[in-house]
């Protein structure tokens, strides 16, 4: 005979409802990995598994399901980006491109999409001047551009305490030291 409410019995000897199936679920990151940069630079950079490791460790658990780029470029194409989106005209580590900024950080069936741009020979150059491991590097940038793409920021003090907080906390759990350790 059949219970009233039609519900199933989870594993913790409860009802699960529809509503709370959808609370448990995690959002989905779909990962693409363009590597734009010539093998003449002798930069090794780490494997796509790497790529969408790091990437899911930043999924919040409210975020949207997403698809990301995370595209590995030269110098030059670095500068160019940086240049035309926010007019500074040199390359930097990391740039984060939000592609429908009214649906981060909703629960929607609409899947938000980003891209990520990492300029490979400055990440090589900071990780050497901080001494870090490229790996560690390229980490906590995919970790940062992740949650920017989810709507984090750093502008202001309190919310880069926020998001620095966050990054050291699932750098923590992947592994990493803490980045912003002198």
């Amino acid at each position: 005979m059949a219970k009233k409410g039609g519900g199933k019995k989870s594993l913790r000897g409860g009802i699960s409802s529809a509503a709370s199936r959808e609370r448990e679920r995690m959002p989905v990151l779909r990962v693409v990995v363009q590597k734009a940069v010539c093998a003449e630079l002798g930069i090794s950079v780490p494997k796509r598994r790497g790529f969408k490791r790091w990437a899911e460790a930043a999924l919040e658990p409210d975020s949207p399901d997403m698809e990301v780029v995370i595209r590995l470029v030269e110098e030059a194409e670095g500068r160019a980006l940086n240049h035309a989106y926010r007019g500074k005209d040199y390359a930097t580590n990391v740039l984060s491109f939000v592609y429908d900024e009214d649906t981060v950080g909703e629960r929607e069936s609409i899947v938000a999409q980003g891209d990520l741009v990492l300029c490979v020979p400055v990440v090589r150059r900071e990780a050497e001047a901080q001494g870090k491991s490229l790996e560690a590097h390229f980490a906590h940038l995919v970790v940062h551009g992740m949650l920017h793409l989810q709507g984090h920021d750093h502008e202001w003090p309190n919310e880069a305490s926020v998001m620095e907080e966050r990054e050291v906390e699932i750098l923590a759990g992947l592994g990493y030291d803490n980045p912003y350790d002198a």
